[in-house]
């Protein structure tokens, strides 16, 4: 089921709406030149995360290959980060929606959270 381009898609998209709440909570709760590097910073900080540790044979070879519980964890965190981050901005109810949607998501993903998980 992971491998749906519906589900692909949906777990793309939440990639990128993860960086989009990064930097809008850094536009939103910051100022001065701190809220610059908060803005271009953290989500920059998310991607290269993202990007670089990777579990063996969930993907592109990884740069930095890491067991696939943690490669769970950090896109856990990456995705219930990004719906604090729109929480402490103001937007509750968009955090909200970002968190079912991380559910859906993880709830269509199954197969690959077994696998990543050896079970």
């Amino acid at each position: 089921m992971s491998q749906n381009p519906a589900v692909l898609a949906l777990h793309f998209l939440l990639e990128l709406s993860a960086l989009g709440a990064a930097a809008y909570w850094g536009w939103t709760t910051q100022a001065g030149a701190t809220r610059w590097a908060w803005v271009i910073g953290l989500p920059l900080l998310m991607a290269v995360a993202w990007a670089l540790f990777r579990a063996a044979g969930d993907g592109p070879d990884p740069t930095i290959t890491i067991p696939g519980f943690a490669r769970l964890v950090l896109e856990l965190v990456v995705l219930v980060g990004a719906a604090f981050l729109l929480w402490r901005a103001g937007q509750s109810t968009l955090a909200g929606i970002f968190i079912v949607l991380v559910i859906l998501d993880f709830a269509l993903q199954h197969d690959r959270i077994g696998r990543l998980l050896g079970i």
